[in-house]
């Protein structure tokens, strides 16, 4: 059988079209490309979120343990908000979509014959990186609800005792909070016999109204109340808990549902000279965010703080991904929620060389859009690092909980995201990354063609050939487009020293070391679908009907008619291993106890080759009438 790297006529295509398109990916493709005249703005100075207006109490709090019922009502000054990352000033501003990219396009193909591929040596790539000063600092962690709800019940105590408190709690109704409400309910009891304790003593003062009535809600596609009105009445609240019920709608309205109470609310409360308080329960950011602006006005109109128990954003992520198991057939479902990113908009590739991310990595902060509106609102986020036992993917198992006094100089701002937007567009370095993420991304709405197959191949020989045909071409895009990466971030690297905010050059770090590994992994890519073609391995056992692909340590080593046809050999593919991890490496040096080192040595640990192993896929995944069973996190 012809290799992919031959030179004759194949049964499948063209192998003179293949020679053309790896020349492209790694001599010509770097000329090929305009860096887009945005980026030649001149660099400005970029304020330190260090300044003489930050109050001692932002500095990071980790909560007690002790979550028994409080006896004397001792209570702490509330209302700073424990999360506080950054410079929260902006102007109420509705969310702006990505743009795509102008920096990187397709290339242009010409044909020639496919020897002509190289990968740029040590020497091209060697690199000089510089140091900045220190900024930033870290919000609060809880450990479990049991002690964020101890504090709230500070909160609402301290808020009692100037003025009767009308709270709202908002659940999330979802099924991925399922676990976590029944957690909610049994530590109810222990708040609410304190607030209760509070609430006598404040009523008998003799207010018009009770010193704290409650609404119970749930939301998802919109908000159910459980109470006709709020109330103060212990056993009305505990039963209304008992009544939320899951939302199957799959949607998490999370600032439509917040600003919904706040209108229903809001005005009567003021008029009755009472204090609104908010208090949302949920484990995902809320996909409708777009309103955050709108919400944050109409929370410092009514002035309403706003606490959220949540979780950490994923790691310059949109999403997480939970397990769930069929309880009749025992079948393993892999759902994706929207758990992120940390900053207005991501500052990491989205891309991790063969498809779109699919990890659950910590950040090691809360949700953007949660942790500005309890910011700005007054409230606080309050953050659980427990581990998640349905949490999975990439990075799921790792530490969620880093080092405080490394991660004060990694706080993200909390600015609008048109705020954010056109700072980060007024200076080159920034907007340079930016273009590498937005051009490397494979999700919905970007460059799905850089997802390459990575499982399901067919058994069958000739299946195999022709998929392997067509993902073999979008390996050789890809690898063009990585490395049109690469060149921009070159273009850029004397900025580096300018940038003053740590964030920022550890992303720039962070994505220099994955393209350089990328580069390796998809050449390997490349080599191990020529050799599955020609070999045609039998799979392991007979049942399985797919192969898959998997990561390992050992590279494959191109045999002679590969190298006679690339010109690379297993010494120069070594170099550029040995490049990457030396960039990998410097990123877990300069940027240590923080999740841009706990990436760059989890890839690091992936290994640089590829492989593949058969496995027997279920058909019943793929029925319609089976997959209806699914339900929507």
């Amino acid at each position: 059988m012809l290799s992919f790297f031959g030179f004759r006529d194949s049964k499948n295509w063209s192998a003179l079209m293949i020679s053309g398109l790896v020349h492209a990916v790694l001599l010509g493709a770097l000329g090929l490309y305009k860096i887009s005249t945005a980026l030649d703005i001149p660099v400005v100075s970029v304020e330190t979120v260090i300044d003489e207006e930050r109050t001692q109490e932002e500095f990071t709090q980790d909560m007690t343990l002790d979550t028994t019922t409080s006896e004397n009502l001792s209570t702490q000054a509330g209302g700073v908000v424990t999360t506080s990352i950054g410079s929260a000033a902006s102007t109420p501003i509705s969310q702006t979509k990505i743009e795509t990219s102008e920096a990187l396009k397709d290339p242009e193909v010409r044909v020639v014959t496919i020897g002509d591929i190289t990968i740029p040596g040590v020497g091209e790539l060697n690199v000089d990186l510089g140091e900045g000063e220190v900024s930033g600092e870290v919000g609060a962690r809880v450990e479990g609800y049991g002690v964020a709800m101890h504090r709230i019940t500070q909160e609402l105590t301290r808020m009692m005792r100037q003025q009767p408190v009308i709270a709202v709690w908002l659940f999330d109704a979802s099924n991925s909070l399922k676990d976590d409400r029944a957690e909610i309910r049994d530590n109810f009891h222990k708040i609410y016999e304190e607030l209760n304790i509070a609430q006598k003593q404040a009523t008998q003062t003799g207010q018009k109204y009770a010193a704290l009535e409650t609404m119970i809600c749930s939301f998802g596609e919109g908000v159910k109340e459980y109470l006709p009105k709020p109330t103060a009445e212990l056993d009305a609240i505990k039963k209304a808990i008992d009544s939320v019920k899951e939302d199957e709608s799959g949607k998490e309205m999370t600032f439509s549902s917040i600003q919904a109470m706040m209108e229903k609310y809001g005005n009567a409360s003021k008029r009755t000279d009472r204090k609104l308080v908010i208090i949302c329960l949920t484990d995902e950011t809320g996909e409708d965010d777009i309103k955050l602006e709108e919400v944050i006005d109409k929370a410092e109109r009514f002035s309403v703080p706003c606490y959220f128990m949540g979780r950490e954003a994923i790691f310059g992520y949109p999403y997480a991904h939970v397990r769930w198991v069929d309880p009749e057939f025992g079948l393993a479902h892999d759902i994706r929620v929207d758990r992120g990113p940390e900053t207005a908009m991501p500052e990491c590739l989205q891309y991790n060389g063969f498809s779109g991310r699919w990890d659950s990595a910590s950040s090691g902060f809360g949700p953007y859009a949660q942790v500005r509106l309890a910011k700005r609102s007054g409230g606080i986020f309050f953050m659980l690092s427990t581990q998640e036992k349905d949490l999975i993917g990439s990075a799921a198992h790792l530490e969620r909980k880093f080092d405080d006094l490394a991660m004060k100089e990694y706080e993200p701002l909390l600015l609008a995201r048109r705020e954010y937007e056109a700072s980060r567009n007024q200076n080159k370095f920034r907007q340079t990354i930016w273009e590498v993420i937005v051009a490397l991304n494979p999700h919905a709405g970007f460059d799905q063609q850089l997802n390459l197959r990575w499982r399901w191949y067919p058994i069958d020989h000739e299946e195999f050939e022709r998929e392997a045909g067509i993902q073999f071409q979008k390996g050789l895009r890809a690898m063009a487009k990585v490395d049109q990466g690469i060149k921009l971030l070159d273009s850029i690297r004397k900025l580096r020293d300018e940038e003053r905010e740590p964030r920022w050059r550890a992303a720039y770090d962070l994505c220099y070391a994955q393209l350089l590994s990328y580069r390796v992994r998809e050449f390997q890519f490349l080599l191990r679908l020529d050799q599955h073609r020609k070999a045609k391995p039998l799979p392991k056992d007979p049942k399985h009907n797919f192969w898959d692909l998997h990561h390992t340590k050992d590279m494959l080593e191109p045999d002679d008619e590969q190298i006679k046809a690339t010109k690379v050999d297993m010494k120069l593919l070594e170099e550029q291993r040995q490049l990457a991890i030396k960039m990998y490496d410097f990123v877990i040096e300069q940027h240590p106890k923080t999740p841009w080192a706990q990436r760059a040595e989890q890839e690091k640990d992936w290994g640089f080759g590829v492989a593949f192993h058969s496995y027997f896929h279920d058909p019943k995944y793929d029925d319609e009438k089976y997959r209806q069973r699914i339900p929507k996190f």
